[in-house]
């Protein structure tokens, strides 16, 4: 065979390197009318196990209204100038801005209070048929369980206090006051919209003469001030998710929210590989756990009966 042909054969045995391309950066913004929280961590920690990383192949930005709507909106209508792939929205409110601002932007929300058909967000639960999905709790009989844990935990209770956020959905308190009804218990219903309220409405619920006090979540609410206000009222004190009771209050009754923001994770990992909000199903919690503080227990001088510390997921001593 001729040295050129010998040649021509070995070059054209070699493979062609293809042209790399680059790794696409998905950029998210979170809407939070809170502040910074743990959860925040966790998100990403999810995203990162469906292997994103932060600052290589997705870009997160927070951005936290600290309690002001118009922030809220504000944010939102900056995510639709940066055309960002994924708004992420924690809350009603935040769900709401998203929605009014991004017509074609995917949106994940967590929303912790309100029903998504009732309040118009999709049209149904498998079959959201917009640009909106994710995780809602939307479970007003949590409010009625955290009442009847007070019960059985306080002899002779009459009078509970529910401390509230009033610029989120009010859909908890009838389920909380029919609740009471049945239980026999007195509800007084105390507001606060962030740290600089919580010493009066603490203050006005012990003025009450209630003797118990139930914490509806909100994004705003800073859980380990609320813990450190029960123990220095005295309050027995219960909400729908464990970090507020590991944060000091005395028993809970509800989802993980950690849980709740790897689901939310999932959504946005569907989304970025090319699934559309529309034809993902609205999920909500699974799995529910009761949690005791028998630390607080101790400091508030109250004994748990045994009955109610058998049936806890988690004992924390």
């Amino acid at each position: 065979m001729h040295l050129g042909t010998v040649a021509f054969v070995f070059f054209a045995r070699l493979p062609v390197a293809e042209p790399q391309q680059p790794t696409k950066t998905f950029r998210i913004v979170e809407l939070n009318p809170g502040a910074p929280q743990e959860q925040q961590r966790v998100f990403r920690q999810a995203l990162r196990e469906l292997g994103y990383v932060q600052g290589q192949n997705i870009l997160i930005e927070d951005r936290f209204a600290t309690g002001s709507e118009d922030r809220l909106r504000e944010y939102a209508a900056e995510a639709v100038r940066l055309k960002v792939d994924v708004i992420v929205a924690i809350s009603s409110s935040a769900i709401r801005a998203a929605t009014n601002a991004a017509k074609t932007i995917p949106i994940v929300g967590l929303d912790l209070e309100s029903d998504p058909v009732a309040s118009g967000f999709i049209a149904s639960l498998a079959r959201p048929g917009g640009n909106l999905t994710g995780v809602f709790v939307d479970l007003p009989e949590l409010t009625g369980k955290g009442l009847d844990l007070l019960k059985q935990a306080i002899p002779g209770i009459a009078r509970v206090a529910v401390l509230r956020d009033p610029a989120l959905n009010p859909a908890l308190l009838p389920a909380a006051e029919a609740a009471a009804r049945s239980l026999g218990l007195v509800l007084e219903v105390v507001e606060a919209r962030g740290p600089n309220e919580y010493e009066s409405a603490f203050s006005a619920a012990v003025r009450g003469r209630n003797t118990a006090l139930m914490i509806i979540p909100s994004p705003r609410f800073d859980r380990k001030l609320l813990a450190e206000l029960a123990a220095k009222h005295r309050l027995p004190t219960t909400s729908i998710f464990p970090h507020y009771t590991e944060a000091g209050l005395l028993m809970s009754y509800g989802p993980n929210l950690y849980g709740l923001f790897s689901q939310a994770a999932t959504y946005v990992d569907k989304i970025l590989k090319g699934a559309k909000p529309e034809d993902l199903p609205v999920q909500r919690p699974a799995r529910f756990e009761m949690v005791i503080n028998l630390k607080t227990a101790r400091v508030l001088r109250l004994t748990i009966p045994q009955s109610l510390l058998l049936r806890a997921d988690r004992v924390i001593d």
